[in-house]
């Protein structure tokens, strides 16, 4: 299976690819929260610590060229404390959306909001002494990207007291706006994201296809 330690391809061996399958479970099905922006103009929130994190990223392997780096921060207890936070203000309905930070980083973790309704947004790095790379790609743990109704503003901050937040831009128009720099369009990040495998595949024939000449 591709969980193997053992899988070989015509390159060499595959990476080990060990996988923890988890359920949770919902007491009341309306306290379930979805990831995507919902309306032009709710405030995009990050909740969690921010640091100068970039090992084992997508961004450090794949645009840095390092293939092996230490684990990305986490801590056990502040995951647990995020979490319990997070809970009680979707319960308390104070959030329109909510989507942890994994692969990708925060980068991703906002296009993946922007896709479902293609709904761009516009944020900026709220921390100088933050690296850039790091803050935008790094992915270290017990952060999550939120979206909030203007209206509920105020309720908000109140309910998250005692854990970190910043406030990253808001949610509009169709543009990715990064820092103050136009990043293109959502639809045009949607469909490289969507294609990745197919034309990845697409680039592996070819390649074959000209070796055979």
């Amino acid at each position: 299976g591709n969980v193997s330690f053992y899988n070989q391809s015509p390159d060499g061996p595959v990476y080990p690819t060990p996988t923890i399958g988890m359920v949770g479970v919902i007491d009341q099905m309306a306290n379930r929260m979805t990831l995507h922006f919902k309306h032009e103009g709710d405030i995009v929130f990050l909740l969690g610590h921010s640091r100068n994190d970039l090992h084992s990223s997508e961004y450090l392997h794949k645009i840095r060229a390092v293939a092996y780096s230490p684990a990305p921060y986490f801590n056990l207890e502040e995951e647990w404390a995020m979490q319990q936070k997070l809970a009680r203000i979707i319960e308390q309905r104070l959030v329109e959306s909510a989507h942890d930070i994994s692969e990708g980083g925060l980068f991703v973790a906002l296009l993946e909001s922007s896709f479902p309704q293609m709904l761009g947004f516009e944020a900026v790095c709220p921390d100088p002494s933050l690296r850039k790379d790091a803050f935008w790609f790094g992915e270290s743990q017990s952060r999550v990207v939120v979206s909030v109704s203007p209206e509920k503003l105020l309720e908000f901050l109140s309910s998250v007291d005692g854990l970190p937040c910043a406030q990253l831009g808001k949610v509009q128009g169709a543009d990715v706006l990064i820092d103050g720099q136009n990043w293109g369009l959502v639809l045009g990040w949607k469909e490289k994201y969507e294609n990745a495998i197919p034309d990845l595949l697409a680039d592996t024939e070819m390649e074959g296809a000209l070796r055979t000449l």
